[in-house]
Parts: structure tokens; sequence; C-alpha cells
């Protein structure tokens, strides 16, 4: 420190001066003091951060109790969270204000392990644990997201309805279960409520109501019941509403839309039981964007004041039981480009309007109602259309030609009555990813059919289809598209063999039973390493069954009953791990059956019929098999 040396003067102004020299200098002594004091501590703003606030020890406590209850992290995230300072940009998902204390906690599970098949198991990125009550000690916290962690149980602790500046609470995608807490409704500056893809049930708790300030809410796939409890009129300022995928019931509140929830751009109350009519109110929304009630259980009408969605840009009221016909008034809806009344019981006629209307439609279903149409509708043939879903309407003579070929993204016309080749509807789909033509009289050999190279599935299923798999011109061959992934050509008459399988190919579905197909399963079957479902039932296949089939490692459903295979099931099919089915019934085989899961606990009827399988689920071998 340094030393200040004293001396009075005789004369007043120089004694004046001399002392004000004398405070100036003992003020920087202690400020220099105090500035040396906080860097050597990590005080006043200057701690691990190089600036960043110094965590308050409250909250950083809270944070390690909730890491303490987490008693397994593969993703590496809480590893970041060492050392005294939560704020200083260090630990992941944390972030706080000027003052130390924590404002957001988001935690969410890497976007790389997005698809994975493992991720929910050991070898996947994951958190196990449960959460803890301690974070609702952070009382300066204002996001919560902690999503995509399958394997964080539980319940919500009731302390989180402590957390008085809370805007948004995005718990998504975890296995959390129990009840919602009523607490939940205490949070009056909640903006944005997620609870979606859990495991929660009961009922959704009235407090929710008191939630005025939401602007979002989404409790879509968990176990709710009973009804929308009335309160959630309160919510004046809701856009975003997602209670999909529940089991909620009763009717449909009134509330919804019209006055009460004027701002609603979208609805989704699809996949619940809810029954009755659809309120006249939800027509009278002319924000929304979005109305989903498919897979109820509504009945009634679709009301003429279904124009009064002005700005509705998709609309599904799939899987009901509404009767009657398509209101005129629907073709006034000049945003909508996805309509889907599919599987309800509307009748003829279709509205002429519909020639005009709708001038952003892109994909329209009305499949299986009680249309009887005869023939696909000119002013659907002649638009510029992404999917045209139109099974079960009674049509019937050859397949259509559309104007627009090259827009189409999906095609169903399955279950109908048309007859004739398939070539001419495949002209210049250039873009098409899906068609199904199942269950029609289609008479075409394969040879003629030229697929087009964007496609991935393809039904033919239950038609009079002749040809081969195989050879130059088959729709097996090693030309195949890579991007085909579903192969479904049972019920026809194809012969020919088994075709040779190029590696690279992404098949996951191949059906080709009952057909007249001959020959061996050939090895090169282990290239299709995305393989799911392989049925080559009721054919003519011989040989024995190869052991490369056991690579196919993701296979679920394995059906090669009916044919002639001889020899043994090869023990290789032990390290198909994930398999569901399999029926070997009705061949020629012989031998003891794989004694391992899941062969030896599939039913008995799996197994019947063959020359001398033996060995659980059949009797015990003999000796000299």
């Amino acid at each position: 420190m340094p030393v200040v040396v004293l001396r009075w003067v005789s004369n007043s102004n120089q004694n004046m001066l001399v002392l004000s020299l004398i405070l100036y200098c003992m003020l920087s002594i202690v400020l220099v003091s105090s500035s040396e004091t906080q860097t050597e501590t990590g005080g006043g703003g200057g701690g691990e951060g190089g600036g960043s606030p110094v965590c308050a020890e409250a909250d950083r406590a809270s944070l390690v109790s909730f890491k303490g209850r987490i008693i397994k992290d593969t993703t590496g995230i809480l590893s970041s969270w060492i050392g005294r300072d939560c704020c200083g940009g260090g630990w992941e998902g944390v972030e706080c204000n000027p003052a130390g204390r924590v404002t957001v906690l988001q935690l969410q599970r890497p976007a790389t392990a997005i698809g994975d098949a493992a991720a929910d198991g050991d070898s996947g990125l994951y958190m196990k644990g449960t959460l803890s009550p301690s974070l609702g000690n952070l009382n300066f916290l204002e996001v919560m997201v902690i999503s995509g962690f399958k394997q964080i149980t539980g319940p919500i602790p009731e302390s989180f309805s402590n957390l008085a500046h809370l805007t948004q609470l995005a718990l998504e995608d975890n296995s959390l279960g129990g009840n919602i807490p009523p607490g939940l409704g205490h949070l009056s500056s909640l903006q944005s409520l997620s609870l979606s893809g859990n495991r929660f049930r009961g009922q959704i708790p009235a407090t929710l109501g008191h939630l005025t300030n939401l602007v979002q809410i989404n409790l879509a796939k968990n176990s709710f019941t009973g009804p929308i409890p009335p309160t959630f009129q309160n919510f004046h300022a809701l856009q975003y509403l997602d209670l999909s995928f529940n089991m909620l019931s009763g009717l449909i509140p009134d509330f919804i839309g019209g006055r009460y929830l004027p701002n609603l751009t979208l609805i989704d109350l699809s996949n619940n039981q809810f029954s009755g009519q659809m309120p006249i109110s939800l027509f009278s929304s002319p924000k929304l964007l979005d109305l989903s009630l498919n897979h109820n259980q509504l009945t009634g009408i679709i009301p003429v004041q279904v124009e009064g969605l002005k700005s509705l840009t998709s609309l599904s009221l799939s899987s009901n039981r509404l009767t009657g016909h398509i209101p005129i008034s629907i073709s006034r809806l000049h945003s909508l480009w996805y309509l889907n009344l599919s599987a309800n019981g509307l009748s003829d006629p279709l509205p002429s309007t519909l020639a005009t209307g709708i001038p952003s439609l892109l994909s329209i279903d009305l499949s299986y109602n009680k249309f009887s149409l005869g023939k696909v509708p000119d002013w659907i043939r002649s638009r510029q259309l992404r999917d045209v879903h139109l099974a079960g309407c009674q049509l019937s003579g050859t397949l259509p030609s559309f104007a627009k070929p090259d827009s189409f993204n999906s095609i169903d016309l399955s279950n109908n009555h048309f007859t004739g080749g398939i070539s001419n509807l495949l002209t210049n789909m250039s873009s098409l990813q899906n068609l199904n033509l199942s269950n029609n009289q289609l008479k075409a050999d394969l040879s003629e059919i030229k697929l087009p190279d964007t496609l991935s599935s393809l039904d033919v299923h239950a038609n009079q289809l002749t040809g081969s798999l195989s050879g130059s011109t088959g729709i097996l061959n090693d030309r195949a598209s890579s991007f085909l992934e579903v192969v479904d050509v049972s019920n026809n008459q194809i012969s020919g063999g088994i075709p040779e399988f190029r590696e690279g190919l992404r098949l996951k579905v191949l059906d080709v039973g009952s057909n007249k197909i001959a020959g061996p399963i050939p090895n090169s079957i282990s290239n299709l390493a995305q393989l799911e479902r392989f049925d080559i039932s009721r054919n003519q296949i011989t040989g024995t069954v190869p052991t490369s089939l056991g690579l196919l490692v993701k296979l679920q459903w394995l059906d090669v009953s009916i044919n002639g295979l001889t020899g043994k099931i090869p023990n290789s099919l032990l390290g198909i791990e994930h398999l569901k089915h399999a029926s070997f019934r009705a061949n020629r085989l012989c031998g003891e059956i794989p004694q391992g899961r899941p062969f030896n606990i599939f039913p008995a009827a799996a197994y019947l019929h063959n020359l001398c399988l033996c060995g659980k689920p059949m009797p015990p071998c003999r000796k000299s098999q």
C-alpha cells in the first residue's frame, strides 16, 4: 500500500489544497485495493466467464440437485456442469441474467440422435432419472425445456408451481407420468405450455384455465381422459391448441372458436373419443389455418358455416361418423390446400362448385365414404394436384390419365373396380412416391410396368397381374430404384423366381405371397439390410432356408409358409432378435427348431405340417435328429 506523508503549511489556502490532495490519494488507494480484492475472488462480474455474472449459490445448488437425480447421462450435457459458476457459459443449457440468477434451462436430446433405433436403449443418447423438486427453487427461471429423454420418468414436481417468472414450460417427449399438478395453474406469466409425448393420465386440471396469457398449449400424445375443461374459455390469447392422441371424450365445447378464442390458428383434437356434432362456433374462427378433428366419433353433417374459416389451409375430418353431403360452401375456402374427408358416411353428389372452387387445393382424400363416383371427376383429373386418394369410391373402367401428372406425390385408387393395364397411369409421373392400386381387377404383365425412379411405395396386391419379378424387365431387377421401400404384389398370378438382390436397396417391406413364384430364396436376400417384413407364403418356393436370412436383423415379420422348402431352419436366424411373427407351416422342413427366443416361444402352429420339425414348441427331438 502507498505511504502518504503529511506536512502542514501555515497558509490556509495551501492547507486546503494539501487536504484535498490527501483525500484524493486515500480514495484512490481504497478503489485500487477493492478492485484487486474482487479480481482475486472472482466477484463483481469478473468470474470464470471473464465478465459474466457469478452464479447465485442457491441456483447452483438447485441445478446440482437436478443433476443428482439423473442417474445416467450419455449425452455428455451434464458433464459440463462443473465448477462453482453456472453462469460463466460453461454449463450447457444454462443461461443467467446480469444479477447471476438462472433464467433459462434448456436441455434437449441432441439432434444427431433423432431417428436412432437404439435411442431409448443403453446404446443411444439419453438421460435417465427423474425431475428434481429443487428446480422449483429457480425463482428467476423464465424458460424450462427438458425434452426428448424417454428415460426421464416420474411426475412433474409440485414445486414447479413456484416458478412465478416462467413464460415457457416444455417437457416434451419424455416418459413423465401421473397427473398434471393443479398448481401449474398458478404460473400466471406462462405463454407456452407443452407436455406432449409423455405418459400423463387423468383429467386435464381445470386450474390450467387460469393461465390467461397462454398463446400455445400442447398436451398431445398422452393418456388424458374426460372432457375439455370449461375454464379453457379463458384462453383469449390462445393461438395453438393441440390435444390430439389422448382419450378425451364428450362434446367439443362451443367456446372453441368464435368470440371466446378468436385468435386460434391451429386446433388439433384428432385421435380422441369426442362425440356429438361439431359446434357451429368452431367455424367462426377467421384466423384458423389448421383444423384436425379426425379419428373421433363425431356425428351429424359438415355445417354450411364451414365457409367462415376464410384463412383455412388444412381441414381433416376423416374417420368419424359424419353423414350427408359435402356442402357447397366448402368451395369458398380459397386458401385450402389439404382436404381429408375419408372414412365417414358422406354420400353423393359432390358439389358441382368444386370444379372451380378451392383454387389452392393440392391434396384431396374422399376415400371410404358412400360415394359412387363411377369415374374420377374431370375437375380432379385436370388440376395440378399433389395427392389424390379415392379408395373405395366405386370407380370403374380403365385407370384415369391426369392432365398434369408430373405434380403427383401420392395416388390411392385401391378398392375399386378398375380393369386394364397400369402403364398409361404412370406416364410422366416423374415425382410419384406412393402408388396404391390394390384390390382392383387390373390385368397387366409386370414387364409392361416402368416404375418412376422416385417411387418409394408400390401396393398392387389383389389384382390379376402376371409376369415375373426378375429378369431385365422385372420391377425388382438390378436397376430397381434405391428409393423403393415397400413392394406388395401379393395375391396375383406372378410367376418366375425371386430375383437376386443387389446391395444398396432400401426395401423395408417385400410381400409376394399367394402367387406362382418358384425356385429358391437367393442368398443375396441378406443385401436387404433394412427389411422388416418378408412374406413369400403360398407359392412354390423350393430349396433350403438360407443361413444369410439371419443377417436381416431388422426383420419383424417372416412368413415362408405353404411352400416346398426342405432341410433345417438354420440357427443363424437367432440373430433376428426383434422378430414378432414367423411361420414355417406346411413345408418339408426337418430337424430341431432353433432353441432360443423368439423361435422356441412361437406357437406350435407356426411349425405344423412339416416333415419332422422338433424341439420347443414342438415335441422333443429324438437323438437321431
